[in-house]
C-alpha cells in the first residue's frame, strides 16, 4: 500500500470538484425551477410598475385642467394635429390602460394601445432626443411589448 502524494491526491481530491459541481447544479436547478414555477410573480411586479407609472404620469392632467392645457401646448409645439384632442386621447388612453394593466383585465388590448401611444410619442417627440432622453418612452414601449406577448399571468382578473 503506497501513499505517494500524487496517487493520494488523485484518489481523494478527485471527487471534491464533483461534489461542488453537483451542489452548484442542484442549487441552479432548484433556483431555476422556483423561478419557472413563480414566473407569474415577475409578470405581476412588472404589471404593477407599468400600470402605476402610467396612472401616476397622467393623474395630474385628469385632476387639474390647467395641466391638460399645458400638455396640449406641449403637443402643439411638437406639431400634433388637434392638440387638445390628442392630449385628451393620450391621457385617458394611458389612464385606462394603466388601470387595465394593474388589474390584468384585457391586458393585451391595453398593452397594444400603449405600444401605439409610445410609438407615436417616440416618433413625434423623442425622435431627435439622445438615447438617454428616449429611454423612459422606450422602456414603456418594450414593457408593453412584453405584456402583449406574455399576457397578464396567473394573477390577473382575466387570464388570456
Amino acid at each position: 500500500m503506497s501513499l505517494s502524494g500524487t496517487s493520494f491526491l488523485k484518489k481523494n481530491v478527485k471527487s471534491f470538484p464533483d461534489n461542488i459541481r453537483t451542489t452548484k447544479n442542484t442549487f441552479n436547478l432548484t433556483t431555476t425551477q422556483w423561478l419557472n414555477n413563480n414566473r407569474d410573480i415577475g409578470i405581476l411586479l412588472l404589471r404593477m410598475f407599468v400600470g402605476i407609472r402610467l396612472i401616476y404620469g397622467v393623474a395630474d392632467n385628469i385632476l387639474h385642467w390647467k395641466h391638460m392645457v399645458a400638455f396640449e401646448q406641449f403637443l402643439a409645439a411638437n406639431n400634433f394635429p388637434i392638440p387638445i384632442a390628442s392630449a385628451i386621447v393620450s391621457v385617458y388612453a394611458q389612464f385606462i390602460s394603466g388601470l387595465m394593466i394593474v388589474t390584468g383585465f384585457q391586458i393585451r388590448i391595453a398593452a397594444f394601445v400603449m405600444i401605439l401611444n409610445f410609438l407615436v410619442a417616440l416618433v413625434m417627440v423623442h425622435l431627435h432626443d439622445s438615447f438617454e432622453g428616449m429611454t423612459p418612452a422606450l422602456a414603456m414601449l418594450f414593457c408593453n411589448v412584453l405584456l402583449l406577448f406574455v399576457g397578464g399571468g396567473r394573477y390577473a382578473l382575466k387570464r388570456e
